[in-house]
């Protein structure tokens, strides 16, 4: 999350007035980066994560544990530390700090007044050892976290809290259904108090007409009821208008309702940026990692817990899109259009949409067919200079609403910031980003790949960091092809949330990767270096788009097809891994350093193949065989008390200790069966 920017926030029908206003000035300040940065060349690829905690006070006395609203005064400590800062240490919202020599991480607010976000505090580069460097960062990141906190307190590594949005959750407690939110489960405190987060919620929320909708399918355990109603819906409830949207039918049958935008952005992810050496890198990088989202949202799934119940999902990218749905009835089609210009297929938060890349291999076959574009933005743009298939995908961008103006910025336009883009860009929440660069910064073009899951521990986010940068580099040196028909994505984001989905379902996958000639990459290469583009590429390929795709299941996509899976051979899908492995194999790299990456990529080997357990698995079979478990769905204040104890120690013994081996060992002898042959792992 960049900085936060202050001003006097419009509320949405002023803001509404002036939609139009911030549409044609962002516009403006995108071709002025345009013209500025089309041509700007950088080094080699440099990449950085984003990590996001939650941070849950304990009482172990009453056995409950609840988030702790203090981000203000944690931020404050972590600023207020004089050691921290010479190293480099910040809170960019709080302070600028100078520094030589390595630096210490840096941290951010966040939606969620109970979260943390912490960065490295310098970008990564892509030498191979540098790689190593990243498990001992994230550690330190949240050591140095830990050390800012109460004594009951810890920054824990969860997607979501197990009972956000139930009673007792909440360390203070403050009175629900306030003016910004109007939440039957959630108090407007919640949230992050500067005026850009409660002004964001209000305004979605007085856009779409009512407040957002968010339906979970219920787990259907042996003694949960047979046709499932949320019991924590009050439908008495007469404190605002939008309280009639439960009684118009907004919490739905075998679901758990949520009514809040907090309830998404409250969720906690891990996200990785890459920095290309120039415009084209960064185009392929976007549109080669698109297809690999879903694979990564399943392979990484952590979310089987909403307000204290079993979900019969386990991600929740789903649950994110509907928290931040401002869509209309007419812009969703449940009514005719007469106020709003066009129906739109996805909310603001969704998978990719668009491709962007000036590569012949880019079939139109593969684009979207529900597209919508602002056609005036797009004329302007590419009057401007900017080609056909970059000023589609802003000009579909910008057919949203700007949902936080502040009025001093429509005093007069500055072409050397980037307010009123950012105000659409960043409020485009896609799986993947294409972000320009900043005017005031040597920073490149870059690319966000945002569809994992966080995870419990500290080694696996290093694991799944690590893996997509080397699938990165294995792109750029194989030059290799990953397109997938945008719809078949986002059909397998969909699939992705389905309960053990990395397991027991199949995605579609380009079945060829490989370019139709030899590729050859260089042999004394050290790894820091962005691999050479070849001087031709293939032609655009012929044949039906139908021939090129199949479906797979993730471990094929993974660790490979076996050849008596193929009709052909020759034709099997080599798996991600040994792409990786072969780019690894034309590097110069030392034994320990091929060892170390080796331990990375055998987590997500094993993970993909079944062999170890997602963390959605483990969290949800622990809760089953829990003794306070009554098989009815429901997670209890000691049932996710037991939980996070769990997590807790995870994060401290990675499996070492025989709790979670499932995640990270293959030695199932190191686990000891609990209640109702659930397999539950040994305490510390």
């Amino acid at each position: 999350m960049g900085l936060l920017a202050l001003g006097t926030p419009l509320d949405w029908p002023e803001a509404k007035k002036n939609a139009d206003h911030v549409r044609e000035w962002g516009i403006e300040q995108l071709l002025a980066i345009w013209r500025r940065a089309k041509g700007k060349e950088g080094n080699a690829l440099l990449w950085g994560d984003e990590i996001e905690y939650l941070v849950v006070a304990f009482d172990d006395k009453s056995r409950t544990v609840k988030l702790s609203l203090r981000q203000a005064d944690i931020l404050a400590a972590l600023a207020a530390d004089e050691a921290l800062c010479q190293k480099g240490g910040c809170v960019p919202d709080l302070q600028t700090v100078t520094h030589e020599g390595e630096t210490c991480p840096i941290f951010h607010p966040e939606f969620g007044r109970f979260m943390l976000e912490a960065t490295p505090g310098k970008p990564w580069g892509i030498g191979l050892k540098d790689l190593l460097d990243v498990e001992r960062n994230m550690k330190w990141r949240r050591v140095i976290a830990k050390e800012h906190m109460n004594a009951n307190e810890y920054p824990i590594t969860l997607t979501t809290f197990p009972r956000l949005g139930t009673k007792n959750s909440l360390c203070p407690e403050y009175p629900i259904s306030g003016e910004r939110l109007r939440s039957q489960f959630l108090p407007d405190e919640i949230a992050n108090p500067h005026i850009r987060f409660p002004t964001l919620a209000a305004n979605i929320r007085s856009r779409r007409g009512r407040k957002v909708e968010i339906n979970v399918p219920i787990f259907h355990d042996d003694n949960t009821p047979a046709k499932f109603n949320d019991p924590t819906v009050d439908y008495r409830l007469h404190n605002w208008p939008e309280d009639d949207d439960v009684r118009n039918g907004a919490a739905h049958d075998d679901s758990i309702y949520m009514d809040a935008m907090a309830f998404g952005m409250g969720s906690c992810c891990l996200q990785i940026t890459f920095q290309a050496k120039n415009i084209t890198e960064g185009r392929t990088l976007y549109d080669q990692l698109s297809p690999l989202g879903p694979i990564m949202l399943a392979l990484t799934a952590a979310t089987p817990i909403y307000k204290g119940f079993l979900a019969d999902t386990d991600a929740r990218w789903n649950q994110i899109s509907r928290a931040v749905d401002d869509r209309t009835r007419e812009e969703l089609g449940e009514a005719s259009l007469q106020h709003d210009r066009w129906r739109v297929p996805k909310s603001r938060y969704a998978s990719n949409s668009t491709y962007i890349a000036q590569d012949p291999r880019l079939r139109k076959e593969y684009m979207d067919p529900t597209l919508v574009v602002d056609q005036n933005l797009k004329q302007r743009l590419m009057d401007g200079g900017m080609d056909d298939l970059l000023a589609t995908h802003f000009a579909h961008l910008f057919i949203r609403d700007p949902l936080v103006i502040f009025a001093e910025d429509l005093k007069e336009l500055d072409l050397t910031k980037t307010d009123h883009f950012e105000n659409l860009q960043s409020t485009n929440w896609q799986h993947m980003r294409f972000k320009p660069p900043p005017p005031d910064k040597e920073t490149g073009w870059r690319v966000e790949f945002r569809p994992m899951e966080i995870q419990m521990t500290d080694f696996e986010n290093a694991a799944f960091s690590i893996f997509i940068v080397l699938v990165t580099r294995a792109i750029l040196s194989f030059d290799l092809n990953f397109y997938l028909p945008i719809p078949l994505t986002t059909e397998n984001m969909e699939t992705a949330h389905t309960r053990n989905a990395v397991l027991d379902r199949k995605f579609h996958f380009r079945k060829d990767p490989m370019p139709p000639r030899p590729t050859k990459t260089n042999g004394t290469s050290t790894g820091c270096s962005t691999p050479a583009y070849r001087p031709s590429r293939p032609a655009t390929p012929t044949g039906p788009v139908e021939d090129e795709h199949a479906l797979m299941t993730i471990d094929e996509i993974i660790n490979g097809q076996p050849s008596s899976c193929c009709s052909d051979p020759n034709s099997c899908f080599p798996g991600l891994i040994p792409l990786v492995e072969s780019y690894l194999a034309g590097m110069n790299i030392d034994v320990q350093t091929r060892c170390e990456l080796i331990r990375y990529l055998d987590l997500i080997r094993k993970r993909a193949s079944g062999e170890l357990w997602t963390n959605a698995k483990w969290i949800r079979e622990y809760v089953r065989g829990h003794p306070e478990y009554k098989r009815d769905s429901v997670a209890g204040e000691g049932v996710t008390y037991d939980l996070l104890k769990k997590v807790e120690a995870i994060t401290q013994n990675e499996g070492r200790s025989g709790l979670g081996a499932e995640m990270f060992l293959a030695g199932w002898d190191k686990v000891e069966k609990g209640t109702n042959g659930s397999v539950h792992g040994l305490d510390v």
